[in-house]
């Protein structure tokens, strides 16, 4: 498959990187720590059957996070407890989030979310979600005339 060059793509995606350099470094200085508090970091991918979704949840147990699809929006909710009882004052570092997060994503593509297939490991959740079959690609096969 052949992409025209578009040299305004690339401008575009420059600005995009500078404006984050500058919201995260004078806007939002604690960077990492506000981004937990939008929610957990998500890499969404599609393959001819499926939409898959990745997402990094240190910390949380699979029972603390719900799943939920409707219509083409898929959202992530769950929560991050604290696990030992220390005093504000006793600490000397904090940079661990803990609370609850919501997030929600627009999914490419029809899916059915009764056959979809939700497996935790090592602080990772791994969503796939088949797709429907009208969305399925298709071969077509071509016939010779003799």
């Amino acid at each position: 498959m052949l992409m025209r060059w578009e040299p305004f793509r690339e401008l575009v995606s420059l600005r995009e990187a500078m404006n984050r350099l500058f919201e995260e470094s004078f806007v939002r200085p604690w960077g990492a720590l506000s981004r937990w508090a939008e929610g957990p970091a998500v890499d969404m991918y599609e393959t001819d059957n499926a939409v898959v979704v990745k997402a990094t949840l240190p910390g949380v147990k699979p029972e603390d996070v719900e799943i939920s699809v409707t219509g083409d929006t898929l959202t992530l909710r769950g929560e991050i407890k604290r696990e030992e009882n220390i005093r504000d004052e006793h600490y000397v570092r904090r940079e661990r989030y803990y609370g609850s997060f919501c997030r929600s994503f627009l999914l490419p593509t029809k899916v059915v979310a009764d056959d979809a297939e939700a497996v935790f490991e090592n602080g990772v959740l791994t969503l796939t979600l088949p797709k429907a079959e009208e969305v399925k690609p298709k071969t077509i096969k071509i016939k010779a005339k003799k």
